[in-house]
This record gives structure tokens, C-alpha cells and sequence, in this order.
């Protein structure tokens, strides 16, 4: 799995009703956008992420990522 910094990241609910986790990626620490990442969740949290494979990362092309 690898990202670039402006792609976002989703985890799955683990349980039924749980809510999706959704974040921007703000910094790759990994090479060649390998984990870990530095997330910033929709909640405004901020955290370094290792994935596991639950989480899917959607890219954005460089002119149309969504601004946080």
C-alpha cells in the first residue's frame, strides 16, 4: 500500500453501526509512500497510522485534491 500527502484514507467500522475513520495523509515517513503516515482525521486529531487491511487509501490527482 502506498499514498502521497493530500490523499485521503479510510478505515472501516470494525462493528456494526460503527462509523468510518476518514483523514487526510499530511506526511509520508515511509519510502517511495510506503507507511507510516501522519494522518489528520476528519475529527481534527492528528496521528502517525501503520494500516492494516481494513483501511483503503483513495488518491486524488494533484489538481483536484480536496482542500482540509
Amino acid at each position: 500500500m502506498r499514498a502521497d500527502v493530500g490523499d485521503r484514507l479510510v478505515i472501516k467500522g470494525h462493528a456494526v453501526g460503527e462509523p468510518d475513520r476518514d483523514g487526510e495523509i499530511i506526511e509520508v515517513k515511509g519510502e517511495d509512500g510506503a507507511p507510516p503516515w501522519v494522518v489528520r482525521w476528519s475529527d481534527g486529531h492528528e496521528g502517525l497510522l501503520f494500516p492494516g487491511s481494513d483501511a483503503v487509501v483513495e488518491h486524488y490527482p494533484r489538481h483536484t485534491r480536496p482542500r482540509s
